[in-house]
């Protein structure tokens, strides 16, 4: 298991885990579910959405991995940085710095 004394050092690990297309549209799809999910229960008032957040951000994403990419989610070894990288990773695609073709 590899050990990173920084996010920095550890999200090129983490995009290099994300190297099939298929798997970052996945994560893409999931983190927008998170999002609609928590605007929806705050905008309804019913927490009951809520529940949507781990199944959309992490089913989708774990499909992409044992699926697509054939690995083990980053989630599992290095759970803070995976979710850090996966915010990082949707703003880098919405900025065009990683791309989803």
């Amino acid at each position: 298991m590899a050990t990173f004394a920084t996010f920095r050092d550890f999200y090129p690990f983490y995009l290099g885990e994300h190297a099939d297309v298929r798997c970052r549209r996945l994560h893409f799809a999931g983190s927008l579910l998170v999002i609609v999910a928590i605007m929806l229960a705050f905008v309804t008032g019913h927490a009951a959405w809520l529940w949507l957040a781990p199944v959309g951000g992490y089913g989708f994403a774990w499909i992409g991995h044992f699926v697509f990419e054939k690995n083990r989610p980053a989630t599992f070894q290095h759970p803070l940085y995976s979710l850090m990288g996966d915010w990082v990773m949707f703003w880098d695609i919405l900025r065009g710095r990683v791309t989803l073709r």
